[in-house]
């Protein structure tokens, strides 16, 4: 079975969770099949290793990793990597993959843009 965990950075602000939620309610209503967690780094919950633990325990063994950056920077070529491999001495039965940083996709970019020619 497959699943997808949504990474970000982690902030002190309670309300940097609420994009990824509203994320995460756009991926299940397009695929209700496909469980979806959120993870983040730092400073926010759950971490990335719960929710490799939560999606294991309801028999995800297929992990894509969707980094919600902008570029991929130490946190995604070095920390994520990092939480991948100890999350995979854990749970060797479950592949990890990582996406693209949502920054770097096409539409993503045009959306962007679109966003920062509107007038206000």
């Amino acid at each position: 079975m497959k699943g997808i965990i949504l990474f970000g950075h982690g902030a002190r602000n309670p309300e940097y969770i609420e994009p990824f939620k509203r994320i995460r309610a756009v991926v299940e209503a397009r695929q209700p099949e496909v469980p979806v967690e959120i993870g983040f780094l730092e400073l926010t919950q759950p971490p990335l290793e719960a929710s490799i633990e939560c999606l294991a325990a309801r028999g995800v063994n297929e992990i894509r990793v969707v980094p919600i950056f902008f570029a991929p920077g130490r946190h995604v070529l070095k920390d994520l990597p990092e939480l991948i491999a100890n999350a995979l001495e854990r749970f060797p039965g479950i592949s990890i993959t990582v996406a693209a940083c949502v920054g770097e996709v096409g539409n993503v970019i045009d959306a962007m843009a679109e966003h920062a020619i509107q007038p206000e």
